[in-house]
């Protein structure tokens, strides 16, 4: 949607996800799976095989998945992300804003810009790898974890009920948060 009105267009990856996770989600929504081996001696991560499930801008799509928060971290620098949103899920286990506030360390240790944005999760999302158990009280985690390294942040989530109906409205997606904010944009700049 934002690259309608994008002089440079913007390049979408995916991180933070386990490796069976991000191959089975690239899979289904046509992205491109990158299968990547960290050297945990050097740091250094290297790519083994892409495998692109579609063409045209989904495929554009880099999903990586990590087996811990340095393999995480080494992806963000290889693909020199100067922008992230975390997920909606602030679950420990999937650790996408202990990837975030490293990464966001290291960037502003290095000179180099970098702009966090914390993803709320819903409830009975979050702490508990099977998805619940952690009910209203997961918040408080929410909140923390974002604080931790974000720039901005904001609570909106797919995961709620109500908030399936707007999925594809105006091309929101299902996070109506960023959904709307970006379409709203587009929008605007489109009617200008």
């Amino acid at each position: 949607m934002a690259n309608k009105v994008r002089k440079k267009p913007l390049r979408v990856i995916l991180n933070g996800l386990g490796k069976d996770a991000a191959k089975i989600i690239s899979r289904i929504n046509g992205f491109t799976y990158v299968q990547t081996e960290f050297d945990y001696y050097t740091g250094e991560v290297k790519v083994i095989n892409t495998t692109r499930y579609s063409e045209g801008v989904r495929g554009g799509v880099n999903c990586y998945g990590a087996d811990d928060v340095r393999e995480g971290v080494a992806i963000m620098w290889k693909e020199n992300v100067d922008v992230s949103i975390t997920g909606n899920s602030t679950n420990p286990t999937r650790f996408q804003h202990p990837v975030a506030g490293t990464y966001k360390k290291e960037r502003v240790l290095a000179g180099k810009p970098y702009f966090s944005v914390a993803s709320g999760g819903g409830t009975g999302r979050t702490l508990h790898p099977d998805n619940m158990a952690a009910g209203p009280a997961s918040y408080g985690m929410t909140d923390t974890l974002g604080r931790i390294h974000s720039d901005a942040q904001f609570a909106g989530s797919s995961s709620v009920p109500a908030h399936v109906e707007m999925m594809g409205f105006l091309g929101m997606g299902n996070n109506p948060m960023v959904g709307c904010s970006v379409a709203v944009a587009v929008a605007v700049a489109q009617a200008m």
